[in-house]
């Protein structure tokens, strides 16, 4: 059953450190890439960045909370939210709708948060073609896609985590290889390597873009 929930102010939710120049930070990757374990150490390492809560239209699980988690909405109230133009991007997986809420984004970033955001590469297109259109978006944004330097490594990575068939296996690898092809799309390309190694060059990322020239504040003299 779906559970309809208002999604929460921002200013409700507990604010994070603010930042100079906030950045919109996206990230995509295959399917056993390494992106929920990137994403869980740069929130960690970085006070001054949140994740981007999303709207979904499955049922909580144990433990989740709405506001936190997600905003968890029945499929009317999504379906308005669509047709108003609320969502940087939305899809539909396994019969249950995602979106990303555009006054989300920028409500953090207004708030002097940089916004984390983990999307495939359908998403990702979508939102990189928005911000074209909102300066905005377009001043924060950043993209970057990770993925092992090889598909017999993601391979060897999708059987050691154990949870899919080799059936499945080769299903998401095939969509994979659809999904690598995209790199050049996107504004850094990061071939994963160890966790560690991966936060350094993601942090290195985040440090040179806050750094840019357009968007710095220029220095008095």
């Amino acid at each position: 059953m779906s559970v309809q929930a208002r999604a929460q102010p921002i200013e409700s939710q507990p604010k994070a450190m603010a930042t100079a120049n906030p950045l919109l930070i996206l990230i995509s990757a295959p399917s056993g890439g390494g992106k929920t374990t990137l994403c869980q150490r740069l929130l960690a390492a970085r006070p001054g960045m949140t994740r981007a809560v999303t709207c979904t239209t499955r049922a909580p699980r144990e433990g989740e909370r709405d506001g936190v988690d997600y905003y968890f909405l029945n499929a009317e109230s999504f379906l308005k939210r669509v047709q108003a133009g609320n969502f940087l991007e939305h899809a539909t997986v396994y019969g249950n709708s995602y979106g990303t809420l555009k006054a989300e984004v920028l409500g953090r970033l207004r708030q002097g948060q940089d916004v984390l955001l983990t999307v495939d590469v359908q998403g990702a297109a979508t939102i990189q073609e928005k911000a074209k259109e909102d300066q905005e978006l377009r001043w924060a944004l950043i993209s970057v896609f990770l993925t092992p330097p090889s598909l017999t490594i993601l391979e060897e990575r999708l059987r050691k985590r154990g949870t899919d068939t080799r059936a499945a296996i080769q299903k998401r690898l095939g969509v994979a290889r659809q999904e690598i092809g995209q790199w050049k799309h996107f504004d850094y390309l990061l071939l994963s390597g160890s966790i560690d190694e991966d936060l350094r060059r993601m942090l290195a990322i985040v440090e040179a873009e806050k750094m840019r020239s357009t968007r710095g504040q220029p220095p008095e003299f």
